[in-house]
């Protein structure tokens, strides 16, 4: 698999052939003047007849880490599929910040624009180091077939070695990433992300999979990264959410049932009857 494949995979959208990794220059200003950074307005998405998404109102904060959370059909992932630009809207309106329209961007638009998006399995370069996986999405004017051989700036390695030990991963610098544990290697992708400089981070059951203490440190992590970026996290692993500690929304057939902190959606008696007591 190419280089541009796996990147392809990672961001969840189709390359620009005629850029390095299918990133031009970010064209989009991203106004966040009234501290909203993604606001859904009355979304709608139906699927032969079946509506994922109800009249959905969502409004996100610069630099907030919301949970989402709600049972299977609730419409989380076509949620995140709106944002990105894969699911179309029936009606309805999504904005970036105050003036990007994103029914009006493509997918590779939309990432140029600052939306990351990691799926819940990890896609990686696994038999290239966690290095050089880092060095390979970095948004920089290197094409693929040159990236690992080209001599790094010293600004460019001093970006790789603050990742790494965000992530957690500056003592496996030089391992392949087909080595790493499952938790590593959601880290090392989050990390692969996290070098596109994103502004809005959408995260899918990122902590699947994961021991005890590989969940705890990626709540960490997460908390660590709220403020410069915002945090969408989809999960079902309430003691994660709680890690988190910000607030939490409900979806159930495409709307939302509830929204506040984690204890006062667990004691809404709507939620227990459609998603906690199940």
């Amino acid at each position: 698999m190419s280089a541009r494949d796996v990147l392809r995979k990672i961001i969840g959208i189709e390359l620009d052939e005629n850029s390095p990794f299918g990133y031009p220059a970010r064209q989009h200003a991203l106004d966040i003047s009234h501290n909203v950074i993604l606001y859904l307005d009355e979304i709608t998405v139906s699927f032969d007849g079946f509506k994922a998404l109800n009249k959905l109102n969502l409004m996100i904060d610069a630099g907030e880490l919301r949970c989402i959370i709600g049972p299977n059909g609730a419409g989380k992932t076509t949620m995140m599929d709106v944002i990105t630009g894969k699911t179309r809207s029936d009606s309805g309106t999504a904005f970036f910040g105050q003036s990007i329209d994103l029914s009006r961007l493509t997918e590779a638009e939309i990432a140029q624009a600052g939306i990351g998006r990691k799926f819940q399995k990890p896609t990686l370069f696994e038999h290239h180091s966690v290095f050089e996986n880092l060095e390979l999405a970095m948004t920089t004017d290197k094409r693929a077939r040159v990236t690992l051989t080209a001599c790094l700036r010293d600004e460019d390695r001093d970006r790789i070695a603050d990742t790494l030990r965000l992530i957690r991963l500056d003592g496996e610098t030089d391992r392949p990433a087909g080595l790493l544990s499952h938790g590593q290697k959601q880290w090392l992708e989050i990390g692969m992300l996290l070098m596109q400089d994103p502004r809005l981070l959408l995260l899918d059951e990122p902590v699947a999979g994961m021991t005890d203490d590989e969940t705890m440190r990626t709540a960490e992590l997460f908390v660590s990264l709220a403020g410069k970026h915002s945090l969408v996290v989809v999960e079902h692993d309430m003691a994660f959410v709680k890690a988190l500690g910000g607030k939490v929304t409900v979806l159930h057939e495409g709307s939302v049932l509830a929204e506040g902190d984690l204890d006062a959606v667990q004691n809404d008696q709507r939620v227990i009857e459609v998603y906690l007591g199940r």
